[in-house]
Formats: structure tokens, sequence, C-alpha cells
């Protein structure tokens, strides 16, 4: 059989030396454009930063090591440039010599990538991507030039990074991001977290702006604000790469991706899509979605290695699951955000939390916030966020885990996890999330979420605030009252209320004082996640933060 692989990196990668595993005889051509065919992508934006030292360290495998070892015909700089599904060939143009040739195949598998989006925009050609070797050359090249002042035109995953590793090397960095908060996979209140992070870090943040127009020394906005500039990154996404496709007259899907069913087959049999070209399906409802994350793309490209062995290939969707470092802070994120829920009109149940690293008593535990959100009506869990410097990680990928085996989110605190005091506590914090899902599906719990203080204030709930004196001191919201809960049983004839809205620091101590209450008659509800999630809601970003 002679197998044709159109795109290296991931996807392409994976599903070539799967196919050499199961079948040592097959021919396999591989045909890559760029220079390199197995690199680390994602560790791009910190050769940029001197975080990664030495290029070759970014390299996983050259032409040469991959024929050593899989018998690999690894074809670089060399493009594919027409595909004829009628006669099973590709055409090919080598880039260094301009020759074109034709190749047959038996079976071909397209993974072109994505390519960045390059907006029509005045002078957006002095603008440098970044999304292969060649990019982050020219990025480094001009880094090494000592550029005084720098400005990231996009705050996503790609977009922060780069600009974190810019201040990395005493860079004076601006990012512009059109929407009003970065990283958009997240809700608002938990990117405020990382906009702070970022102003604190030295980033010149612009939210809610868009780029007008570039010139040889300056970016302007569209809000007028003149931003001097020796270097311009533009990173606000990519698209699918489907010119080949496209060309071949293969279904492009609704989102703009190739159109793949459960095996990664397009709508030729012998044609399959892997990687951030191809449609994915969500996990959470069936739908298309585009998701460009190296995990998913590992995955698929083994799925068409074993159907084209005919293997039983179990099908894959995707649940979205990501992680981002933005300086000291670790951000995390799987499934569904609440934005997405909202649209969508699916009723859902939201958790926020302030757990601890670690035990508490041990030294080193450091904050963390956690949101998690699931199904009113079948406690199914449909996704999560965590932000925090120190243990993120390993509690977003439990939950991802869970959603995948299907867990309930009461069932969370059913796991038993790793637990001594320098790993964790005896009630994990996703533990702790399974414990108050539990207490909101059985209707032991009334909630109220940091977005609906000003509502319930104007239906006459009156704010009764239950931590100490001190705490009160240091930071409340507007017109509450304050009784700290160790007092209130003394104090309960101070409570001339009948409808009140609970909240302490994390949410912990409003959980008892408003079950309390509602024993004695009241009308109370628990602030979800308490003072601390208030105070870092979209309105209270620091006024560092330009929007």
């Amino acid at each position: 059989m002679k197998i044709v692989i159109v795109g290296g990196v991931a996807g392409g990668m994976s599903a070539a030396t799967r196919l050499r595993r199961l079948d040592a005889d097959a021919e396999i051509i591989v045909l890559e454009k760029s220079g390199h065919v197995s690199y680390a992508n994602c560790g791009l934006p910190y050769y940029v930063g001197g975080v990664i030292e030495e290029e070759e360290s970014l390299f996983l495998q050259t032409p040469e090591s991959l024929y050593a070892r899989f018998r690999l015909d690894v074809r670089v700089l060399t493009e594919a440039t027409k595909v004829n599904p009628g006669q099973k060939t590709i055409e090919v143009r080598d880039i260094a010599s301009g020759t074109m040739s034709e190749i047959s195949y038996d079976k071909l598998i397209l993974s072109p990538g994505a390519s960045p989006v390059v907006p029509p925009i005045s002078g957006i050609e002095r603008a440098l991507t970044l999304r292969t070797v060649e990019d982050v050359e020219k990025i480094f090249a001009r880094v090494i030039g000592n550029p005084r002042e720098a400005v990231v035109i996009g705050g996503g995953f790609i977009g922060v990074e780069v600009a974190e590793n810019l201040v990395h090397k005493g860079i004076s960095t601006s990012l512009v991001e059109a929407l009003p908060q970065v990283l958009a996979p997240l809700d608002p209140e938990m990117a405020t977290l990382v906009s702070e992070e970022m102003v604190r870090k030295g980033v010149n943040l612009f939210l809610g702006d868009a780029v007008e127009s570039i010139t040889a020394n300056s970016v302007t906005l569209a809000s007028g604000e003149v931003l001097p500039s020796d270097l311009v990154i533009l990173a606000i996404g990519v698209k699918p790469d489907v010119a080949l496709a496209r060309g071949a007259g293969l279904r492009i899907g609704e989102r703009g991706g190739i159109e793949v069913d459960e095996f990664n087959r397009t709508s030729d049999p012998d044609i399959y899509a892997v990687g951030d070209a191809a449609e994915k399906r969500d996990s959470m409802d069936g739908s298309a979605t585009l998701v460009p994350l190296a995990n998913i793309a590992n995955r698929h490209g083994r799925v068409v290695a074993d159907h084209i062995n005919g293997r039983t290939v179990r099908s894959v969707s995707t649940i979205g699951t990501a992680i981002v470092k933005v300086f000291d802070l670790t951000i995390a994120t799987t499934g569904w955000n609440e934005k997405r829920l909202l649209a969508s009109k699916r009723p859902h149940y939201v958790i926020h939390t302030h757990p601890s690293s670690h035990a508490g008593y041990y030294p080193g535990a450091k904050s963390m916030a956690l949101k998690m959100i699931f199904d009113k009506a079948t406690g199914e869990i449909l996704g999560a966020q965590g932000i925090g410097t120190e243990g993120v990680d390993k509690r977003i990928d439990v939950i991802a885990t869970a959603i995948r085996g299907g867990l309930t989110a009461p069932e969370l605190a059913d796991l038993e996890l790793a637990y001594a005091p320098p790993f964790g506590s005896a009630k994990d914090p996703v533990n702790m999330l399974g414990y108050v899902a539990e207490n909101y599906l059985s209707g032991l719990s009334k909630t109220v979420q940091w977005h609906e203080i000003d509502d319930y204030r104007e239906r006459g709930y009156t704010i009764l605030d239950v931590r100490s004196a001190g705490e009160f001191a240091l930071g409340a919201i507007p017109h509450s009252v304050n009784i700290p809960i160790d007092e209130l049983r003394e104090r309960i004839g101070e409570v001339i209320w009948h409808d009140l809205v609970v909240n302490c620091q994390v949410g912990i101590r409003g959980h008892s004082a408003s079950l309390l209450l509602n024993e004695l008659g009241f009308n109370a509800s628990n602030l979800d996640g308490g003072y601390q999630t208030w105070r870092h809601s979209p309105a209270r970003v620091s006024t560092l933060v330009h929007s």
C-alpha cells in the first residue's frame, strides 16, 4: 500500500509512525512545505523569550532520523499543490527548485494545519505571525536586535504567551484585544485574574479595542490611542488550511474545516484529514468544532492509521481541554464555558471555589480559583476552569477525566485522590466541588452569582457579610451589613431583614450561615465563591487595564 501524508508535526507524523508500526512494508511518503517536519510548535513562544535557549531543542525528529527508525520518505520544502481524487494523484512542487512532479497514492492523509488570520488592516504586512519554526526565527532575529517597544495583537493563548516572553526579554509590551477580556475560553470573572497578573508583570493591556492601522513605528487603535512599536506580533487566531481539500472537491464543514466522519475520513473514502485543518465532534452536543490542539491531533493521527490497517477504532470526540502559563499563573480549562451554555440556553449550575493547592497547615500552600459548571437536572459535568500558581493542572485533568468517564458532579466527592499534606488535602479541591454540587442538586443550598448582586439588592435583599470585622474593614460589597458568623446566633436579633444574600470570603462560612438563617425562618442565599469571586468581577478589573 502507498500512503501519502500532506503535512507533518502532530497529526501527520503520528499517523506516519503508527502506520509504520502496523505495516512494515507500506510505502509512506510525508510531504512538508516548511523546512521542519517534526517540531514542538507549542514551544515556539518560549524560544522567543529565551526560556528555551537552543533552537535545536524544538526539533523532535528530522527526515534522517525518521528514515533511520521508520523508513519514512520525508520530503521537506515540498508543497502539495493539487489533489486529483479521480486519478489518485497529487501534484507536488519542490520549493527550492520550483520543479513540479506527480505522486500517486492508495490512501491520502491531509494534515496541512491552519494558517494565521490576517485582517485587512493598513500596514498589516509589518506584523509578524508565529506558527512555524521559520516564523519564530524571524521574530527571534528582531528580538535580538533589542527593540524597545512591542505590540501584540490578540489576547488568545499564543498572544499572552508571546507577550510574557517579550517582557522576559526586557521589551516594553502592549497587548491589544478586541474582546473585553483575554483568553476567550475563560468566563469574564476568571479572565480578570489573568488580566491583573499581566498588568502586575508590566504588560500594557488594551481590552475591547481594535487595531486600526500600523505604521513603521506605531500602532493606532480604534479608540484613537497610538502605541509606539518597534515590533508587532499578530496573534488573533488561526483558520483551517482547506485549500487542497476544497480544490479536490472534498466537503468543507459548517465551521470552515474539512468535514470528516468518526474515522476521520473525508467525503472521499480514500482521503483522510487530521489536525487543525479537520473539524472535530464536540463531546457535549455532537456539533462540529475546531480545536487546534496537539493532543487531539495526535490521537486522530493514530485513529486514521488504525482504520487504514483495518483495526477496530474508537471514535474520538473532544472536550477542548487546554492549559497555558501566564507569568506566575497556570490557567486551565475543559468542556464548555458559561458564556456558551447561556447562549445555548442549557440550564446549569455554577460553582466557584478558592481552595489551597495542598493542606493549609503544610508550608507553601497556594490559593487557586476553580469554577465548575454542571447540568441542573442530571448533574452532568459541562465544564471547568482553574487559575492559580500551583496544583491547577491536576485538578482540571481530574475533572476532564471525570467528564470523559461520564461521572456526575456529585460523584467527584467519591473520588479517592492521592493525599498527603505536601500534595493535597483530605478533602481535595475536586472532592469539595462534588460536595457543593450535591448540596445544589439536593436543594440544600440556595446561591447567588457574583453578577446577580445588584439585581438581588434591587429586589429588596440585604447583603449580610459574615466575615470577621477585620476582614470586612479590608474591603466589602457596598451597603453590606457585617455580623461575623461566630457571633451570629448571639446577635440574631440584629437581623431585621427577611430576604438575605449571605457572603464570606470564599463561600464556606456563607454556606453555614445561610443554612442556619434558613433554619431560623429567614430566606437566605449564599453568594457563590464569596467576596473573593465578586471582587474579581469584570467591573472591578484593575484601572491599569485600558478598556
